[in-house]
């Protein structure tokens, strides 16, 4: 199976089938049928709820004979396709041939990003007591740089089938995230309504309860979708959790750690020692994967499906367990330190509390030091206990301020008018994630106020000022702002962080950097 592509009209010679997606210029796709069938009214149906959903198998065209494709459109949002998946699946759940469209995936937010050399799949469930998947996805995105952004792609799976929740959590990612949608990075999927199974009926096992036992059958449905999915989609796939902290600097990591293993054979790389966490496999091994989870879906947890797939290729009934452990170590490497670790509390299984912490997750700064330009500095945030503005300037410590309040301030004047290329702010840490300025704005006070007052007056600016002469340059979003300043506002005689409403939060500032 492989996804399929609009055809030239001129390209599709002969197709056994009697749909074929077919473009004209620009006029968009088009359905073609067999002339004999072209007014039939059995087969003018219409095809705006799933845009062309075609499948092709022995076409002949000016490039040669194709093999079977199965072309998917997503419900909404831009049109991608999706390979996805294949048949045997039927005989694992056959309550899927009920329902046709059982298995088409709703693409609630994506941009079709394909060819990255990682995907990050995320599955997350509606949970009773607390949500940690904004954290997670902070935590992903917060060391990226520019490059490795456009080369990863995250794919955030809603595994509900009430539609409200997912397009309130789609919301709030858009919220959240604007540009990482818009750019592609964050894709959000959910399941079709008629994807999961009677879970009523499953029989409990090893001493599970009920819930227990629909709880993991669910889970190994979720990743198999997730992995059906993004098989296409790039080299490497990587499974993670809706509740954890990744280390800075992950991507460069696991990239470099892929080439060093380039010339092993490994069936998955392990980049935490928690159950499923961090579970790197080459995205050409995931049909096979998924099939697997899928045969046994109702008998055993996901960790021990993996470790039994690692028995059946390797080991040899007639040798002893060490030596089956051997042969199993060949096709899984570890990495240390670990690169994620597990923060939730509240389990997806309710009523479960887990402290699983994966000791070898290196330690992880709770701030990061820059070298800034001498100012004069003063707040009226009260800080709490040695971790003061001023360490924090220094590169000593993080700022750990007490509830902020609206109109509350941190204030930065420069000793002399200074050209300020940039700024970059970021708030909250791995043990106080929660504690971020959300509503905040930087701005700037130019020395030269001529030009400030033009820049401002000017119908077609995009700065608007503050009080006190100074302007807007920049507007925290997740707890964190970088940008640029412009030539027209420079010197810069001081520079702010100003909070424009009531927290629930204290305020943890673990990174300044006002680049000169």
């Amino acid at each position: 199976m492989r996804p399929l592509d609009c055809c030239s009209a001129v390209q599709v010679l002969f197709t056994d089938q009697t749909e074929v997606c077919s473009s004209f210029g620009d006029q968009g796709p088009r359905v073609w049928r067999k002339s004999v069938e072209s007014q039939k009214s059995t087969l003018l149906k219409s095809r705006v709820r799933f845009p062309p959903l075609v499948m092709i198998w022995g076409t002949v065209s000016s490039a040669g004979v194709a093999p079977l494709g199965l072309g998917e459109k997503q419900l909404r949002g831009n049109s991608s396709q999706h390979t996805f998946p294949q048949a045997n699946i039927y005989l694992y759940m056959p309550h899927l041939r009920q329902h046709p469209d059982s298995l088409v995936p709703n693409v609630v937010l994506g941009k079709a990003r394909r060819g990255v050399s990682m995907v990050l799949g995320i599955p997350t469930v509606k949970r009773q007591k607390q949500s940690y998947l904004l954290n997670t996805l902070s935590s992903l995105l917060s060391s990226l740089s520019s490059s490795q952004s456009l080369d990863l792609l995250i794919i955030v799976f809603v595994a509900e089938s009430d539609s409200d929740y997912v397009g309130r959590v789609a919301r709030i990612i858009v919220e959240r995230f604007p540009k990482e949608v818009e750019s592609g990075l964050i894709e959000v999927i959910s399941p079709s309504q008629h994807y999961y199974p009677n879970f009523n009926t499953l029989k409990e096992t090893f001493g599970d309860s009920k819930n227990r036992v629909k709880w993991r059958t669910k889970q190994n449905l979720d990743y198999s979708f997730l992995m059906l999915y993004a098989q296409d989609r790039g080299t490497y796939y990587v499974q993670l959790e809706d509740d954890i902290v990744a280390k800075a600097g992950y991507y460069s990591d696991m990239k470099t750690f892929t080439t060093q293993t380039a010339s092993d054979e490994w069936l998955y790389l392990e980049f935490s020692q928690l159950g499923f966490i961090g579970k790197m496999f080459k995205t050409h091994d995931l049909p096979m994967i998924a099939e697997f989870f899928l045969m046994f879906h109702k008998d055993k947890p996901i960790d021990w499906l993996l470790d039994h797939l690692l028995w059946v290729k390797v080991c040899n009934p007639e040798k002893d367990n060490k030596d089956c452990e051997q042969q199993k170590n060949r096709l899984k490497q570890r990495y240390k330190p670990s690169l994620f670790q597990h923060v939730g509390l509240h389990s997806s299984l309710p009523g479960k509390v887990q402290h699983l912490k994966d000791k070898d997750f290196d330690k992880q700064p709770l701030f990061r030091p820059h070298q800034n330009p001498p100012a004069e500095l003063s707040s009226s945030l009260k800080h709490y206990q040695q971790h003061s503005l001023s360490r924090l300037y220094q590169g000593e410590d993080f700022l750990w301020a007490l509830t902020p309040v609206k109109g509350d301030y941190i204030l930065f004047v420069f000793h002399q008018p200074i050209h300020v290329k940039g700024f970059l702010f970021r708030t909250g840490n791995i043990k106080t994630n929660g504690d971020k300025l959300y509503n905040a704005t930087v701005e700037v006070l130019p020395s030269n106020t001529t030009a400030k007052t033009q820049m401002v007056s000017s119908s077609s600016s995009k700065y608007r000022e503050s009080d006190d002469g100074f302007i807007i340059v920049g507007v925290f979003e997740n707890g964190e702002t970088e940008g640029r300043v412009e030539e027209q506002l420079q010197p810069v005689s001081a520079l702010r962080l100003v909070v424009h409403s009531n927290s629930d939060f204290w305020a943890l500032l673990n990174e300044v950097f006002i680049e000169t």
